[in-house]
């Protein structure tokens, strides 16, 4: 099953529109799994279990790993998702740019090693700093185009033959790039006039929307503004929100994470149509 087929039956099996974002950070871990050295993987499989059934895709950001020197943790991560939750898309949160032999490097980083089903990368480069990832033809290849951070707009907006620059980037993906059906988008729910223009471009192409959660987006003009004509189309993900869930009546941290995300999914699908 390839990436889009995967994203497919996954909105369908959960009736649901979240995406689990996992970005560890240690300082912010219960007190019995912080500075161990399993506490990585530990805490990471605790929110995917928690969150399973409620969740289209789980997204490791890598930065997070990688700056703790824990890859061998990430690797052990997505494996343990592939092996236990194989029908939820496993989403590389990389955000590679780069040209030729390099960029099929951070290919074969994202899809060999990690075994993700897709990863995010940055189109800056043109496409052939993309095209590489696209050899993975069962694998999902989502494009930055109107990212959710406030300074996006330094570059995003500029005038490109009459259109903003991420209205160049959704037609380019979606009319010449996507030729084997497996590109998506990155589009922020904090702009959500720019994700109903970016919808109107690109059809039904999915698009990974960061934004809501700790970042501030608001979930009803996010599923309004992006939806497709049945009601899905997106991941919309919240990572800190879920995962560092404050909780509540003896809750473990695992439990507050289960209960935010049913929150969120629930919010979600209120305004799904």
């Amino acid at each position: 099953m390839n990436f889009i087929d995967k994203l497919n039956a996954a909105w369908k099996r959960n009736d649901s529109l979240l995406c689990v974002g996992l970005d560890p950070d240690t300082a912010r871990f219960p007190a019995h799994l912080a500075g161990t050295p399993s506490g990585i993987v530990e805490f990471c499989k605790a929110i995917i279990d928690a969150t399973a059934d409620l969740a289209c895709a789980f997204k490791p950001q890598i930065a997070y790993f990688a700056a703790l020197g824990a890859e061998d943790q990430l690797e052990a991560i997505c494996k343990y998702l592939r092996e236990n939750y194989p029908h939820i898309p496993l989403i590389l949160d990389a955000k590679r740019g780069d040209i030729g032999a390099t960029a099929h490097q951070y290919a074969r980083e994202a899809f060999d090693r990690y075994g993700a089903d897709a990863v995010t990368v940055n189109p800056y480069m043109g496409f052939d700093s993309v095209e590489p990832y696209m050899e993975w033809k069962d694998r999902g290849v989502i494009v930055l185009c109107r990212t959710s951070n406030a300074g996006g707009s330094d570059l995003q907006f500029l005038d490109v033959g009459g259109q903003p620059l991420y209205q160049h980037v959704a037609r380019l993906v979606a009319e010449k790039w996507n030729k084997n059906g497996q590109c998506a988008l990155v589009v922020g729910a904090t702009f959500p006039e720019e994700l109903a223009q970016v919808r109107a471009i690109v059809g039904d192409m999915p698009l990974l929307v960061p934004g809501i959660g700790a970042q501030g987006g608001d979930i009803e003009a996010t599923v309004r503004s992006g939806r497709t004509a049945t009601g899905t189309g997106m991941m919309i993900n919240s990572s800190r929100a879920i995962i560092y869930a404050q909780p509540q009546g003896g809750e473990d941290f695992a439990a507050a994470a289960r209960r935010v995300a049913r929150e969120t999914r629930d919010a979600i699908n209120r305004y799904r149509g």
